[in-house]
């Protein structure tokens, strides 16, 4: 049962394995400790790798914006908007996979693979978000490192054409925009892989099918194991926020 759901989420762990195996278990009188024990026996426990390539240039001319976001806890799809760029490659072929994330559903609402980490990237990511809005009344910021990307003349120019206020980071502290590297960090981890010698055409259609398996099926405990998808289709459910160790300010962490 376990390597029929990793065949389409290879990394997935065991908490969210129970949740979706869970009546399938019952019934062969199998509970979440022992899961983990027969995993563990089996080898097929998740061991998480981490991997850390610099994306962000704050070094630039360009206006850096407040953070609009501190201590603020979403309530409804398409109130808060994340996005951030991560590495997808290697050093013959570097890629970037540039992402939009709805902070309350955790759904990928925008999202564009290039080879380049040029402002094109990170605006293709947005324009397809914007043209995916659910909520077109809803009024929304959106919140980024102040990499160049996010700071130039076009990105800003598509955010204003929008009527999407911007925010940023303000410090060097991941957890400002701990949403989006949590999301990076799951597709990294759980779908690509190891498959970064991939050339961009086949980047790009393994990343489509990651993002459609990840809204669609794979379940957050944040969102209490529902999927992007389900959350983002409601607004009643109350999220799940945690604290960090060096913080107490509530930080929306975990996935």
């Amino acid at each position: 049962m376990v390597q029929e759901l990793r065949s389409t989420m290879p990394k997935i762990g065991t908490r969210k394995l129970y949740y979706l195996l869970e009546d399938k278990l019952k019934e062969i009188k199998v509970g979440r400790d022992m899961l983990f024990r027969i995993l563990k026996a089996n080898h097929m426990l998740i061991k998480p790798k981490r991997q850390y390539h610099i994306t962000t240039n704050s070094h630039h001319r360009f206006r850096k914006h407040k953070n609009l976001i501190g201590g603020i806890v979403p309530i409804k799809p398409e109130q808060i908007w994340v996005s951030d760029i991560t590495y997808v490659g290697n050093r013959k072929n570097p890629m970037y996979l540039a992402l939009v994330t709805d902070a309350y559903s955790k759904k990928i609402v925008g999202y564009d693979v290039s080879n380049s980490l040029c402002v094109t990237g990170s605006a293709n990511a947005i324009r397809r978000a914007t043209k995916s809005r659910v909520y077109k009344n809803n009024p929304i910021v959106h919140h980024s490192d102040r990499g160049l990307q996010y700071c130039s003349d076009q990105y800003q120019a598509i955010l204003k054409k929008s009527k999407i206020k911007c925010s940023m980071t303000e410090s060097y502290d991941p957890y400002e925009n701990a949403v989006a590297e949590r999301v990076n960090g799951i597709l990294k981890s759980e779908f690509i892989g190891h498959n970064n010698n991939l050339k961009l055409p086949l980047m790009k259609k393994l990343i489509q099918d990651s993002i459609q398996i990840y809204n669609d099926i794979r379940p957050h405990y944040s969102c209490y194991y529902k999927t992007p998808n389900q959350m983002h289709k409601q607004k009643e459910i109350k999220i799940r926020t945690y604290k960090s160790k060096n913080h107490s300010k509530n930080i929306l962490t975990v996935v």
